[in-house]
């Protein structure tokens, strides 16, 4: 209930904001033209296959990294010197 408060308070204090400026339609960064607007999207499609490759490549070196670990357990498992007590 608080939470919804607080969001509902937060929406009414600043949504006024975005009524109040005039300037003609144009958003923050100016007059744009097609080459910039084109440029821009170039770069957002590029950025989605650099961020899964980047991604999947951490994420290879972290499933290396375990299956690593899973076997030197399980060589230790096998190693009479790890088993036991004293």
């Amino acid at each position: 209930m608080i939470a919804l408060t607080l969001f509902i308070g937060t929406l009414l204090t600043i949504a006024p904001a975005a009524f109040g400026r005039d300037d003609g339609g144009q958003g923050s960064f100016g007059e744009t033209n097609d080459k910039q607007i084109t440029d821009a999207m170039f770069m957002v499609i590029a950025f989605f296959p650099v961020v899964i490759v980047v991604l999947t490549l951490i994420q290879s070196r972290l499933e290396k990294r375990k299956h690593a670990r899973m076997d030197a357990a399980r060589a230790r498992q096998a190693n009479a010197d790890w088993r036991g007590g004293w």
